[in-house]
């Protein structure tokens, strides 16, 4: 029974990013932190001529001004973080509590963090001033996919740092 405590691991991870979707835009807003506390003039020279669309919205420094660029990648990147963090939990959960393959506990914990993504955006659509957007759930499933590059490489190193049987 104590191997199913494994899945209080994703399972309050995801009341974590259910908690963070509740919350309107403006209580996660970091450009007054930004503003208050770094001095990012020295990015704009770099970064000016960066210019792309995003849920149809221009994203650049000429239009978000210096600390909401800077913010638009924080906010994306927590993205991809956070459903990286996820997928290696649901991993974690999956293969300690079930006699799958690796590869199928890989698949089953990557469909599992692609669906709470697509679940989490439909949640945004009822927080005030939050939208859903199909390209965040891209962004939480690259998140999902890099943890599988990092889960990969971690099995490969473990693999190589065991001592090789010699065959008799």
């Amino acid at each position: 029974m104590k191997k199913w405590l494994y899945w209080i691991f994703p399972l309050s991870w995801m009341g974590v990013i259910f908690y963070s979707s509740a919350q309107p835009y403006q209580k996660q807003d970091i450009k007054p932190f930004l503003s208050d506390n770094i001095d990012l003039s020295f990015l704009e020279p770099l970064i000016q001529t960066i210019v792309f669309s995003y849920h149809q919205q221009e994203v650049s420094v000429a239009n978000l001004g210096i600390n909401g660029f800077v913010e638009f990648f924080v906010r994306k990147g927590a993205h991809v973080t956070v459903f990286l963090l996820l997928f290696l939990l649901f991993y974690l959960a999956i293969i300690k509590t079930t006699n799958l393959s690796v590869g199928k506990t890989i698949g089953t914990a990557f469909f599992a963090s692609v669906l709470y993504a697509s679940f989490d955006e439909i949640h945004q659509g009822f927080t005030p001033n939050r939208t859903p957007y199909i390209g965040d759930v891209i962004l939480d499933s690259v998140g999902a996919i890099l943890g599988i590059g990092l889960l990969l490489i971690g099995i490969a190193c473990y693999k190589r740092s065991k001592p090789r049987k010699e065959a008799r």
